[in-house]
């Protein structure tokens, strides 16, 4: 089946089958391997990124439904070399260990702040609850979050 998905500002056409997950579209058709592949059943949230501005795990999601639509990936929210508030806010807090989460994390944040622009800590744990990290305790991603929100601790 053909689609016509929206990456980041450009128009992407392939043909996929109808079982291919977005995540798939993403790494191996578009060639953006910053979405990660994490757990494939929705419980990890590395895969994140933005349909038509709402965070989606993109493991969940068939390509066919993405046709016509925007996605925006974690390559997508940098402005040239200048990153994003929430980019720059990860690396100011040292809000990642290994990374592989962080693409999600990112994406997720901002997804965050887009509906609750001054979160407390409590907000930014709840709202983040569906994205897994496992090496850095949370503690700096609240933190960056926070600091991209304008409440830097």
């Amino acid at each position: 089946m053909e689609i016509t998905v929206e990456v980041n500002g450009q128009s992407h056409t392939a043909d996929v089958e109808p079982r291919t997950l977005l995540v798939y579209f993403i790494r191996d058709a578009v060639g953006l391997t910053g979405t990660n592949i994490g757990c494939d059943t929705s419980s990890c949230g590395a895969c994140t990124l933005h349909l038509n501005g709402e965070a989606v795990k993109s493991c969940t999601m068939l390509a066919v439904q993405a046709d016509g639509q925007q996605v925006t990936t974690i390559e997508g929210l940098a402005n040239g070399d200048e990153l994003h508030p929430m980019q720059q806010a990860f690396m100011n807090c040292h809000a990642l260990q290994c990374g592989y989460c962080t693409p999600g994390m990112v994406m997720a944040s901002v997804s965050l702040l887009d509906e609750i622009p001054s979160p407390s800590e409590a907000e930014v744990r709840e709202g983040l609850e569906g994205n897994l990290c496992r090496c850095t305790g949370y503690h700096n991603i609240v933190k960056a979050v926070l600091e991209a929100a304008g409440g830097a601790q």
